[in-house]
């Protein structure tokens, strides 16, 4: 349930970027439909899923250009069990997890990662016919005054995307009882100057050395990095409160509150725990939670879904 309704407002799942895997078996396709409010007007959307087809989707009646169009509609947060790699994961993990978060925050700069990205592999691909002899080293040139441009930029919109969402961490953190909770990302933008000057080494490994791709963002507890040194259960908490901070800036933002999809949250939480998350949801806005029995539960659910074998109500 909770992957349909992620699916069917972001164009996406938050388990495989395989949409094979999303068709139950023996069906040639799969279908969302979605009807809600948003800001007092109605919203209804459609996605639908055909193995070896392109994923389609409708807003209101009309098609979009592509499903993924529609994280720019509706803003939906998810915790799953398998989001603990956006602290114990390695660097990749938590550039792909803040980079998203500067999506949401900013919109108008939310294609800068990729643009970047793309901005890098026409440099490497570059470096490497410099390499085998195909080309001069002026090719790489214009690609080196791109990747310090957008390097640049990412840098300092990640810097401030991580500077917004840091006070609402810790505080979220501390009600969660993870104290001197803090984030880190001390990046410096890369220039043009730079990149040539190690162009010869990056001549011989074919990749660029520098840059926001190759940055890290530190997750931290009490001056301890969370990814060295937390238990696991720290580092639940600190994705939970990187979710809850994250919803804190957008409901202040608006005009709309995220949709909340909590899978699996209350596993390792204590009962004063659960409290506190339920005492923060309840001022935002709509949340779903599973959980293996009602009496987990943190608070008394608007509305309960008994999911059994085959069937739910």
């Amino acid at each position: 349930m909770l992957e349909a309704l992620h699916v069917g407002t972001q164009g996406f799942s938050p388990r495989s970027r395989n949409d094979a895997q999303l068709v139950r078996f023996g069906a040639e396709a799969a279908r969302i439909e979605l009807a809600g409010d948003r800001a007092g007007s109605r919203l209804e959307i459609e996605v639908t899923l055909r193995p070896g087809d392109a994923k389609k989707a409708r807003l209101n009646g009309a098609a979009l250009r592509a499903a993924e169009q529609l994280r720019s509609e509706v803003a939906t947060l998810v915790f799953t069990p398998d989001r603990l790699v956006v602290v114990k994961g390695g660097p990749a993990a938590r550039r792909a997890y803040f980079d998203r978060v500067l999506g949401r925050q900013f919109p108008a700069r939310a294609g800068l990662p990729a643009e970047y990205g793309a901005a890098v592999a026409q440099r490497n691909a570059a470096l490497r016919r410099v390499a085998i002899g195909a080309s001069s080293r002026d090719a790489v040139s214009p690609w080196t005054e791109r990747v310090a441009e957008l390097g640049a930029a990412l840098v300092t919109a990640r810097a401030e995307a991580i500077t917004a969402l840091s006070p609402p961490f810790a505080e979220r953190a501390d009600e969660l009882g993870l104290a001197a909770a803090a984030l880190g990302y001390d990046a410096d933008q890369p220039t043009a100057a730079a990149l040539e000057a190690r162009l010869d080494d990056d001549l011989e490994r074919g990749t660029t050395g520098l840059g926001p791709h190759l940055d890290d963002v530190e997750i931290r507890a009490r001056d301890r990095d969370l990814r060295r040194f937390g238990s696991q259960g720290e580092q639940r908490l600190a994705v939970l409160s990187l979710i809850l901070a994250e919803a804190a800036l957008l409901t202040e933002r608006g005009p709309t509150p995220p949709l909340l999809l909590l899978d699996d949250v209350l596993s390792e939480l204590d009962e004063g725990r659960r409290a506190a998350l339920a005492d923060r949801l309840a001022g935002m806005g709509q949340t779903l939670i599973t959980a293996t029995g009602a009496s987990a539960l943190p608070a008394e659910p608007a509305q309960l879904v008994e999911v059994t074998p085959g069937a739910a109500r």
